[in-house]
C-alpha cells in the first residue's frame, strides 16, 4: 500500500482538498451563485419580456379588432351612402326622361300642328285656285254677276281686315 502511486494520489487529492478546499469549494460556490443568480435574473425578465409581449398581443389584437369593427362601420355607411347616390341617380335619370318625353311631345304636337296648318293653307290655295278658275269662267260668261261680287267683296272686305288683324295680334 505505501508502494502504490494510488495511495499517493489519493493522500495528496485529500490532502489539497483539505488546504485548499475550502478556497476552492467558496470560489466555486461563489461561481455557482453568481451563475444562479444571473440565471434567476434572466429568467425574471424573460418573464417580464413574456408578460410584455403577452400585453402587446393583447394590444394588438383589441386594435385589430377594433380596427375592423371600424372597417365594418365604413363598409356598411359606403354601402348606404352608394345606396343613396344610386336612388338620387335614379330619380334625376328618371326626372331627365321625362323631361325629354314631355319635349318629345310638344314637339310631335308642334309638327302636328304645322302639318295641319299646312294641309290648311294648301286646301285653302287649291280651294283659291278652283274658285278663281270657275269665278272665270263664270264672270267671263255674265257681267251682272262679276259686278255683284264684286259688290259684296268691298261690302265683306272691312269685316274680313278686322278679323285678320284680330288673329295676328292673338299670335304675337
Amino acid at each position: 500500500m505505501l508502494h502504490d502511486q494510488r495511495f499517493y494520489v489519493a493522500v495528496a487529492f485529500v490532502l489539497f482538498f483539505v488546504f485548499f478546499g475550502r478556497k476552492i469549494w467558496r470560489v466555486v460556490a461563489s461561481g455557482l451563485d453568481s451563475r444562479a443568480a444571473q440565471v434567476r435574473r434572466d429568467l425574471d425578465e424573460a418573464g417580464a419580456l413574456r408578460r410584455e409581449a403577452e400585453k402587446m398581443l393583447e394590444d394588438a389584437t383589441r386594435s385589430r379588432e377594433e380596427a375592423i369593427a371600424d372597417a365594418k362601420t365604413l363598409i356598411e355607411n359606403s354601402r348606404r351612402e352608394a345606396a343613396m347616390i344610386a336612388d338620387a341617380a335614379q330619380r334625376k335619370a328618371e326626372q331627365v326622361l321625362q323631361q325629354r318625353e314631355r319635349l318629345a311631345h310638344d314637339r310631335i304636337a308642334a309638327s302636328r300642328r304645322a302639318a295641319i296648318q299646312d294641309v290648311k293653307e294648301v286646301a285653302s290655295q287649291a280651294a283659291v285656285t278652283a274658285v278663281r278658275s270657275l269665278m272665270s269662267q263664270d264672270v267671263a260668261r255674265n257681267d251682272s254677276l262679276a259686278q255683284n261680287l264684286l259688290d259684296q267683296g268691298l261690302d265683306a272686305l272691312p269685316d274680313a281686315l278686322n278679323r285678320h288683324d284680330g288673329k295676328t295680334a292673338k299670335r304675337h
